[in-house]
């Protein structure tokens, strides 16, 4: 490749220090990261419409965090207990979705994990609970169904989703 001045001035800031991956590898990776995860908004989704969404919703945290919110109609099965009480719990012929506190956690990949290594199919629910949450779903707690007002840092507020 010849660089030019303007490719130059434009590989010397961090963005373009390492150049973008070919269209190819880019359609590989990105197609990979959606057989991995699921969106928040696409998981209330298609809990939301009629009929079965053809998946189970796992939620990976304590009995003490599950108490204090989850999803409605999520399975609780922390982590630890993944071994030991998947079989009983999941059918393995329908995929999971992991979730657990939010960004910051790294709980759900460990239960995806722990679920994959058991023959599982598995997606991990990006912004976990805090994002559910945060993005306006309902949730229970260990004293019922509660709801906040959606966040405009992270979901619409007059429209029905985000375009995206």
């Amino acid at each position: 490749m010849v660089m030019t001045s303007h490719s130059t001035a434009l590989a010397g800031h961090a963005v373009l220090r390492v150049p973008p991956a070919s269209p190819a590898a880019a359609t590989a990776y990105f197609c990979a990261s959606l057989a991995f995860h699921a969106d928040v908004s696409d998981v209330a989704s298609a809990l939301a419409a009629d009929g079965e969404p053809g998946f189970v919703v796992l939620d990976s945290r304590s009995t003490a965090s599950w108490g204090q919110g989850h999803i409605p109609g999520a399975v609780h099965l922390p982590t630890a207990l993944i071994p030991e009480q998947a079989a009983a719990l999941l059918d393995p012929a329908v995929p999971v979705v992991t979730y657990c506190w939010g960004p910051g956690c790294n709980g759900a990949t460990r239960a995806a994990l722990a679920l994959a290594q058991q023959g599982f199919q598995v997606k991990e629910m990006l912004g976990g609970f805090e994002y559910w949450v945060r993005e306006g779903f309902a949730y229970e707690t260990w004293e019922g169904g509660e709801q906040r007002a959606a966040d405009p840092l992270t979901a619409p507020v007059d429209a029905a989703d985000c375009g995206c």
